[in-house]
């Protein structure tokens, strides 16, 4: 049989599917498991939303749509990033695709050929590092420290810079750090961007869980130098708690949206018809459940944090958007509980699992050992307890 293609099967599984798939099987064996793994919020898609998704069905609006997403939709883009951030686009420089995933590997089809670096801050969210050897980029790792905050500095970003540097993938809000970068970070970075002309994918799909009533700032709103640099990437996933309706968009100058069109008119068409619908009423429609989302949100994060930081041997600080918290095992290196050796996160997420009866994920594949990410988009009810097995775990 010839060869495969090497940058396919150069493409690594994920590293949380064996946490998962134990807990998957424990809980299909009735074991009493609680998950923290979860990605996604924990509530309803709103019931004006879903409305209008059964009205679409309804009305046959089940046809193939422009490629790049309906005008209404991208116009419904156009007014939410207006009016949240400030940003002037068309709905020509809109790309609407199946997730913000897709859409930051849209956004690196167009910039990147075979060999360009592309700046990855450290911890990072899993697919980044992949979507880049995907295209045939070179990730280039930037580590970033707790005592940093776990942001990217300009003085780190400057050193990384080389003549084959063509992106740099920022994530804000973080997954998995739940850090939000300042306006004053952003444009110390942005200004290294600018001076080097590298051009900045800005995920910023967290964008409406921002805590403690703080301002957040795209990045493209920095300035006009900075917006033409920028790819911005967003979705309806996280805000309006619609994860399985698969729609995320992209913001760019006239010439990059247009590749990123052209190239999905050829992958994968068209966006679901009937998720664009839903979609174009949640940007277009009421925004008041995106904030009790939010309070509710913050509201856990204030108990996790709290109660994590006084149970001894485990630590974190304090995230300021998303729903993740990082959970640093340093102390716990080297100890064993319950029999076994705890020589790295890894050991340590199975060993909570299998004698804890909780499942979190393991910090390596986000670029951060040593670490464990704990999503608190579950109830309150799953936090308290997650958290007391964590304490009874600590003490076998």
């Amino acid at each position: 049989m010839k060869e495969l293609s090497r940058i396919a099967t150069a493409v690594q599984a994920s590293t949380t599917m064996a946490i998962d798939a134990m807990f998957k099987q424990m809980k299909a064996d009735g074991i009493d498991v609680i998950g923290f793994g979860a990605g996604e919020p924990d509530f309803d898609t709103p019931d004006e939303i879903k409305a209008a998704g059964i009205a679409a069905i309804e009305q046959n609006f089940t046809r193939y749509t422009p490629a790049a997403g309906t005008v209404e939709l991208r116009q419904a883009v156009c007014d939410r990033m207006k009016a949240d951030c400030g940003l002037d686009y068309k709905p020509s420089q809109v790309v609407v695709s199946s997730g913000a995933k897709h859409v930051v590997y849209l956004a690196l089809r167009a910039l990147v050929n075979p060999g360009d670096e592309v700046i990855l801050p450290a911890p990072y969210w899993v697919s980044y590092i992949e979507l880049i050897r995907m295209v045939g980029g070179v990730p280039v790792v930037i580590t970033t420290t707790e005592a940093e905050h776990f942001k990217l500095t300009p003085e780190k970003l400057s050193a990384a810079i080389t003549p084959k540097t063509k992106a740099l993938l920022l994530n804000n809000p973080s997954n998995p750090t739940g850090m939000m970068y300042s306006r004053e970070e952003l444009a110390a970075i942005a200004e290294v961007c600018v001076k080097n002309e590298v051009y900045v994918i800005s995920d910023e799909i967290y964008y409406g869980l921002v805590y403690d009533g703080a301002a957040f700032t795209s990045f493209a709103s920095l300035s006009p130098e900075v917006k033409e640099l920028t790819i911005l990437v967003n979705g309806v996933s996280k805000s309006y708690a619609m994860t399985g309706w698969r729609i995320g968009y992209g913001c760019a100058n006239d010439q990059i949206a247009k590749v990123m069109a052209n190239y999905v008119s050829h992958s994968t068409g068209s966006p679901v018809a009937v998720s664009q619908k839903a979609a174009a009423a949640a940007l277009s429609g009421p925004q008041e459940k995106i904030e009790v989302m939010r309070r509710a949100f913050e509201e856990r994060r204030n108990y996790i944090v709290e109660r994590m930081n006084a149970i001894p041997g485990v630590s974190c600080i304090k995230p300021e958007g998303a729903f993740y918290v990082l959970m640093n095992l340093e102390q716990l290196i080297g100890r064993t509980i319950h029999g076994v050796k705890i020589t790295d996160d890894d050991v340590f997420a199975d060993a909570f699992l299998r004698f804890g009866l909780v499942a979190v994920v393991p910090g390596s594949g986000f670029g951060a050992p040593n670490f464990t990410r704990w999503s608190y988009a579950t109830s309150m009810e799953n936090i308290k307890e997650g958290l007391d097995r964590l304490e009874k775990f600590l003490q076998g």
